[in-house]
């Protein structure tokens, strides 16, 4: 995950049995900060915000999501470890992973050549299948819901972002599931949203590793939402296998779209070496330059 922020003033220091080092990220709908439990085991702690917490009707999908992504497990994905839906403040604690995510690693080392995207694309295809069959669908995979670990890829956040769906606080305040210029068509347009949605994110998240810019960009979540919907990806710059199997996961139909998966074109990560850098150089390992270790 990305560099740690200190707590604010305003924030827990502790969550369930987790006392709370430092504020990971954020999103539209909570907080994920680093936490250790009082055995040393360190987990990624995800608080929702507390308009959510007012919302029954969001209680309890979150609790039913929270059950089904327990039972998801395998290579690429981080496993749920803990939580509590009937708090105060409802939270899910998950398996802390070493790595930066995909934007980290574009924004500092640029693209990332062909083989990394291939492994990207192998490891999150096979993650999106397991989530998929047990009738989850992610809804927000995008580039900062993407870790790059030296065993592979890890997707995060699965199977709780559809806890938000069709409760009164989103329906209230407005707040759309997912990201603009990530989120499918069909999500945009409010139609009902299925595993293919979620192939279509994993198409433009492909494309922003390969090229470095999302396939739809824009100055405004109006202008992305509208490209998504209305215009093809821009996809120039990619080429052979990969341009085919991304153009094939940003089909605006989603019937057209590849189930995840068994690709071709993509292949599994390469060994990881037998050395365990620092995070800035998994960030080279990925993006090809590391060969050797560094000493860092």
């Amino acid at each position: 995950m990305d560099a740690t922020q200190p707590l604010s003033a305003d924030e827990p220091t502790t969550v369930g049995p987790y006392r709370l080092l430092g504020r990971l990220g954020s999103g539209g709908m909570g907080r994920v900060y680093l936490g250790r439990s009082a055995g040393g085991r360190t987990v990624a702690v995800k608080i929702v915000h507390p308009h959510f917490a007012l919302d029954e009707e969001f209680r309890a999908r979150f609790r039913r999501e929270v059950q089904a992504a327990r039972r998801v497990g395998g290579a690429w994905t981080a496993p749920v470890l803990d939580a509590d839906p009937d708090a105060r403040v409802p939270w899910v604690a998950t398996a802390y992973a070493a790595g930066p995510s995909l934007t980290a690693a574009v924004t500092d080392g640029g693209p990332l050549p062909a083989h990394s995207v291939r492994a990207l694309g192998a490891g999150l295809g096979e993650a999106l299948a397991a989530v998929h069959d047990l009738g989850l669908v992610h809804r927000d995979v995008k580039p900062s819901n993407v870790l790059l670990t030296l065993d592979g890829p890890l997707l995060i956040d699965f199977g709780i972002a559809r806890a938000t769906d069709g409760t009164a606080s989103l329906t209230s305040t407005g707040v759309s599931i997912g990201s603009p210029g990530y989120m499918s068509p069909e999500q945009i347009l409010g139609m009902g949203v299925t595993g293919p949605a979620d192939v279509f994110s994993l198409g433009a998240v492909l494309a922003y590793a390969a090229t470095g810019e999302p396939p739809f960009p824009g100055d405004s979540s109006a202008a992305l939402l509208y490209k998504v919907v209305h215009e093809e990806p821009r996809l120039t710059t990619l080429d052979g296998e990969l341009r085919d199997l991304v153009a094939a996961c940003l089909a605006k139909d989603p019937s057209a779209r590849p189930a995840p998966g068994g690709w071709p074109g993509v292949s599994p990560p390469r060994a990881p070496p037998a050395w365990s850098p620092a995070a800035g150089c998994r960030v080279r390992w990925w993006n090809g330059s590391a060969g050797a270790p560094c000493g860092c």
